[in-house]
């Protein structure tokens, strides 16, 4: 029988005491963002912006799992492993992107298109810059 001013209970026994744990919102996030960073690790936003997002929630969320004041401990290491393996390789995807596209050969290749005035010219160059791929 609950009293006056105090809620009652939904089960006999059953109170939630001040401080206890809370559900963890942190550790789901970093786990969902950690998935998707994994499968659009091979575009910049994917793999990095929310790589790195969900890496900073996981570790915030196992720091609080850690202390006792939430929840899904091991969902928020999953998490932020998760992330940080997709920043890793979205970081050597964006590092080959860049050398390739700073590299002698594509300056070259770029060159040629630009100049080339008609489509065979066009098919020249890209057998030109084929050739110096592989010779490389």
């Amino acid at each position: 029988m609950a009293h006056y001013g105090q809620p009652a209970h939904p089960y006999p026994g059953h109170h939630q005491e001040p401080g206890a744990r809370t559900s963890n919102g942190l550790a789901i996030a970093a786990l969902v963002l950690g998935i998707a960073a994994c499968v659009f690790f091979w575009t910049v936003f994917g793999g990095i912006v929310l790589g790195l997002v969900g890496l900073v929630l996981g570790i915030v969320a196992a720091r609080r799992a850690r202390g006792g004041r939430a929840p899904h401990r091991v969902m928020a290491i999953v998490g932020a492993v998760l992330s940080a393996l997709a920043v890793i390789a979205s970081a050597v995807i964006v590092a080959i992107g860049v050398s390739f596209l700073t590299s002698d050969s594509f300056k070259d290749y770029n060159d040629c298109v630009q100049h080339a005035d008609n489509q065979s010219e066009r098919d020249q160059c890209s057998e030109d810059f084929e050739r110096d791929v592989n010779n490389n």
